[in-house]
């Protein structure tokens, strides 16, 4: 028998009421090791929701460093060539809260902030982040509204970043994957070109 959650007092019933420490740990501004945390970071995954509350999750990643901190309350993260399909950025247009994970490899705690966003096609600060030759024709412009650091458990318990628990190959490749789950014309042998040593070169054009 299925029984849901209908409430929040039954949720909270259910797992108890949060730690003291984890309800004071939140922030509102940008500390010093916040802007350490940020500038070590190569990897951050943004969560967004548009106004008929569909959700997306997009993955960011450049050289560590790649988030540009504006002030102590407002940061911002560039552009970089995608697919195109814009979902996140037209999520902000309709609904500007964001949700911002940052990760740095090996490290089982990441950092998280929350804030409302908007989209930037123009700003002085678009020349700090050059990479590759790469300008951005965008960026998403975050102010800060709360700031605290995630615990270490779901990574301890997924194992994520213990080499001996990888298994890259319990998939087959991303061009086998492509020409199986999606509709395209294109060969395999097409697809693992595409894939193959090129595809770093496209990364930033």
């Amino acid at each position: 028998m299925t029984v849901e959650i209908t409430s929040a007092e039954e949720l909270r019933e259910l797992v108890g009421a949060p730690m003291p420490r984890a309800v004071t740990k939140e922030r509102v501004v940008l500390h010093e090791r916040d802007r350490q945390w940020l500038a070590a970071s190569p990897f951050c995954l943004v969560a967004t929701a548009g106004a008929d509350g569909s959700c997306d999750v997009s993955p960011k990643g450049d050289p560590a460093g790649f988030v540009t901190v504006l002030d102590e309350v407002t940061l911002a993260i560039p552009e970089r060539p995608g697919n195109r399909r814009a979902d996140g950025y037209r999520n902000i247009l309709e609904n500007p809260h964001v949700g911002l994970i940052f990760l740095i490899p090996g490290r089982t705690d990441t950092l998280r902030i929350n804030g409302r966003a908007r989209l930037i096609r123009e700003a002085p600060w678009f020349d700090d982040m050059v990479v590759r030759g790469h300008r951005p024709i965008l960026a998403i412009e975050v102010a800060v509204e709360q700031i605290f650091y995630h615990c270490a458990k779901a990574f301890l318990r997924s194992e994520l970043w213990q080499p001996q628990t990888w298994q890259p190959d319990v998939l087959p490749p991303r061009p086998r994957l492509v020409k199986e789950v999606e509709s395209v014309p294109d060969t395999l042998a097409e697809l693992e070109r595409r894939y193959g040593p090129e595809y770093l070169k496209s990364l930033y054009r």
